[in-house]
């Protein structure tokens, strides 16, 4: 057994441990690995695998690089904005390690194509976002008998688990058999995200997959939770085993389970709604206002009310001069504190799009008062594009 003579020196720090030595360092020269999602969880993963010396990476994703992913996805930068970012994050482990085998995939990994795509691989990495497609990879991993390990993370935390390991190891379906209600279901850039709290977990996705390889891995089925501002910060709860009534792993060599029959977006609720489109939608006559009809408005000096209803954290970050900061939450709950009966004061109500802004000017209106009540079609994203450019969006 022996290396090309460079890598003992470039993984050498890792050779010496005992967990390691060399036999492990070669397995994971010819150990192959393929990760669906180059973003805030995959560029982490991708970074530590490839410089661990991993010799086969595949990289899935479809998305192109933009500014709102460098907060956390560390391998894209300005100067490949608007590239795949599988090719970005290709380019990026080439500089760490030029001898690096990448199979670059720029498709949407979808029932269809899943197995096919996975199947040259040892092990595989969700490093996705959305429901549909984690129920794929955890029903792919099973066919193909491949473990999988599953990261996620939102807001301020993150959890990680492996699938399908072992004989016994459950899969992803064995811990949700159902899907969450599509409108329980946020994103990063609907409910935010911390992007040190993807680099945690992205970090414990290479370690786990490392394990795997060297076979250090105990196969314990667990969960494990992070919470960056929590004390502690990490939490891990021991899962069963393999539900025997799973429809995907109970018994895949006889269970009548296909993937390419399942319609995955549709037993995860439907397509996820596009908020940017729904706010822009004309609705009801007399019910919304375009940006600059408000700024008309409100430089004729007309008496008027304007109401921003997102979260208080979002209306420091900008806000229009003048404007009241309502949360839609608050104003749900009491509408007619925020509307005087038969007032001659018209009220506006802007949010970050436009959808949220319906809500509450649909409750304000039920409180019948003499008020005529409107809301901002697109919200403060149209006023940042119709009115002022200089107006922030985030």
């Amino acid at each position: 057994m022996h290396l090309p003579l460079q890598d003992y020196q470039r993984f050498g720090r890792q050779m010496i441990l005992d967990a390691i030595g060399l036999p492990g360092q070669i397995k994971m020269r010819e150990a192959a690995v393929v990760v669906v999602g180059a973003g805030g969880l995959g560029c982490p993963a991708l970074q530590y695998m490839g410089a661990a010396g991993i010799g086969r990476i595949g990289i899935i994703d479809h998305d192109r690089v933009e500014l709102s992913n460098l907060q956390r996805q560390i391998l894209h930068n300005e100067k490949t904005l608007g590239m795949y970012k599988a090719e970005s994050a290709a380019e990026a482990l080439k500089r760490i390690d030029s001898g690096l085998k990448i199979d670059v995939m720029t498709v949407a990994i979808c029932a269809e194509n899943a197995l096919e795509l996975l199947r040259p691989y040892d092990i595989i990495l969700d490093c996705t976002d959305n429901m549909p497609t984690r129920y794929l990879l955890s029903d792919a991993a099973v066919a193909l008998g491949k473990p999988l390990v599953s990261g996620a993370a939102q807001k301020l935390e993150g959890q990680l688990s492996v699938f399908n390991l072992g004989p016994n190891g459950p899969c992803y379906r064995c811990l949700y058999p159902k899907p969450p209600p599509r409108d329980a279901v946020g994103s990063c850039e609907e409910l935010g995200i911390l992007g040190a709290v993807t680099g945690v977990i992205g970090n414990l996705q290479a370690v786990e997959t490392i394990k795997i390889i060297l076979g250090q891995h105990d196969s314990t089925p667990s969960l494990l939770l992070y919470s960056a501002f929590g004390f502690p910060p990490f939490r891990t709860v021991k899962l069963r085993q393999r539900k025997a009534d799973c429809p995907a792993c109970s018994n895949p060599a006889e269970n009548s389970f296909s993937i390419t029959n399942t319609d995955y977006v549709q037993f995860c609720g439907g397509v996820s709604p596009n908020w940017v489109e729904a706010g822009l939608v004309a609705g009801i006559a007399g019910h919304r206002i375009r940006a600059k009809e408000l700024q008309e408005l409100l430089s004729s000096n007309v008496p008027l009310k304007v109401i921003d209803v997102r979260p208080r954290t979002e209306y420091e970050i900008c806000q229009l001069p003048g404007s009241e900061n309502v949360p839609l939450k608050d104003l749900l709950t009491q509408p007619e504190k925020y509307i005087l009966a038969n007032s001659d004061q018209d009220i506006y109500v802007v949010c970050r799009l436009g959808n949220d802004s319906q809500l509450a000017a649909d409750a304000l209106r039920r409180i019948g008062s003499g008020a005529t009540v409107r809301d901002v079609v697109g919200g403060l994203r149209a006023w940042s594009k119709n009115v002022d450019p200089e107006f922030p969006i985030y």
